[in-house]
């Protein structure tokens, strides 16, 4: 038995309730369940209402497997715990006494719950070699139920995503535009560079960005700022970016950061540093009020537009320093912009109108406007399915649900679970 299905037992009442006595024989009239605590500290279910034979109670439900698990989780050395009026348990071990020695009543369920609950929920958890619990039923649920749990799911991804942009927020004094530009270099270094590329931004005051426009300036602060000029090299834009790169750091007296360090292993060259740092250099460069435009935009097409770059004339016969090749226009593709789309420029527009307290005029027309993502996880939930995933959106839910749902055995807090274990109850 485990502690998250009794939550469940509760919360939606799979029990005889009507039964309902103490371990001490007083019948238990409950009112009302209680608000669920999702957090990991307090009592399981706050506010609860409910009567022990004559006396009325309001406070809150404490549930655990064993009656002695309040003492294994030292619940009587906490004062959040001092409000308790019922101790819901499967199995009744222990008496447990409140400080001031009063025993705290206690409601064992086994022999309550409905039986077909229990059949639900072992049923779900029965094969430990499932992909996920709900294989054989994945294509059973309703668009609805869906489409619907995939929403709040998005949105469950869209607040973690939140964190790094209001710890950036927080880094920078609330400079959205500053913002905006860490979030974009973290993006134009992929999976293998991001972080280098954001430590590099950060290394920038944005104040620096502000006063250059100049795509050779750009390049030489971005190289030097990312430890890319450190090697003396015979090729002379090399060179040049070094010079020019020495009088920018005395200029803006900045400070380089000796641990940033990137990557070609293993890239495809398009992919390299250079070229991606070339491309972000002619967007700042060329790209006036990036950030209002960006956090207002609803159509992809106009996101196209505006990252319909390339790099500087240099980078179109090289990949890397010295190594000429034959000249090429290296543009950014339409599925690295729906990247952007995907990881810095939707969350940054949540984030923003939550910041204005705009949450209801959130649109998700852009997300889902963008193709679905491919990869293993999306493609076996599509074969689950049996029908083609919609948009960027639900792939983000699926990347969000595998994870933090599926793995962890968490189908108590997942609305396609609940809804097989509320099958037939």
């Amino acid at each position: 038995m485990r502690e998250d299905f009794l939550h469940y037992i509760w919360k939606f009442k799979k029990f005889d309730f009507l039964q309902a006595e103490t371990v001490s024989g007083k019948n238990v009239d409950i009112y009302n369940m209680g608000m669920h605590n999702q957090d990991e500290s307090g009592p399981d279910f706050f506010n609860a209402k409910l009567k022990i034979e004559e006396q009325l109670w309001a406070g809150n439900v404490e549930i655990h497997v064993n009656s002695s698990d309040w003492y294994a989780h030292q619940h009587e050395e906490d004062k959040n715990y001092d409000n308790v009026i019922l101790h819901v348990v499967w199995k009744h071990d222990v008496e447990v006494f409140r400080k001031d020695n009063t025993e705290i009543p206690c409601l064992v369920l086994n022999g309550l719950v409905k039986p077909r609950a229990i059949k639900n929920y072992r049923a779900l958890l029965a094969d430990k070699y499932r992909w996920i619990n709900c294989e054989k039923q994945f294509s059973d649920f309703s668009d609805f139920t869906f489409n619907n749990w995939l929403e709040r799911l998005y949105v469950e991804r869209l607040q973690e995503k939140s964190l790094l942009i209001n710890e950036l927020l927080h880094e920078s004094t609330k400079d959205w535009e500053a913002v905006l530009f860490q979030l974009l270099a973290k993006s134009f270094g992929l999976n293998k560079n991001g972080d280098a590329f954001l430590q590099m931004s950060k290394t920038i005051p944005f104040t620096v960005i502000r006063k250059l426009d100049n795509v050779f300036q750009l390049e030489a602060l971005f190289f030097g700022q990312a430890n890319m000029l450190l090697l003396p090299k015979e090729d002379a834009y090399y060179q040049e970016l070094q010079k020019e790169y020495t009088y920018l750091k005395q200029r803006f007296s900045l400070v380089e950061n000796p641990n940033i360090q990137v990557e070609y292993f293993r890239l495809r060259p398009p992919n390299f540093p250079t070229i991606r740092l070339s491309q972000l250099a002619n967007l700042y460069a060329n790209k006036s009020n990036l950030f209002s435009k960006l956090i207002s935009v609803k159509d992809k097409t106009e996101l196209y537009k505006i990252f319909e770059l390339e790099t500087s004339e240099y980078w179109k016969s090289h990949y890397s320093f010295e190594k000429e090749t034959s000249s090429k226009n290296k543009k950014i593709s339409k599925k690295l912009i729906d990247l952007f789309i995907i990881n810095t420029i939707v969350p940054l527009q949540f984030c923003y109108a939550n910041s204005k307290h705009k949450n209801k005029e959130i649109s998700f027309d852009l997300i889902k406007s963008v193709a679905p993502e491919k990869n293993s996880i999306t493609q076996k939930f599509t074969v689950l399915r049996k029908q083609k995933i919609e948009s960027a959106m639900h792939t983000q839910a699926l990347l969000q649900l595998k994870p933090n749902y599926c793995d962890k055995n968490r189908c108590l807090n997942c609305s396609l679970g609940l809804s097989l274990l509320q099958k037939n109850t």
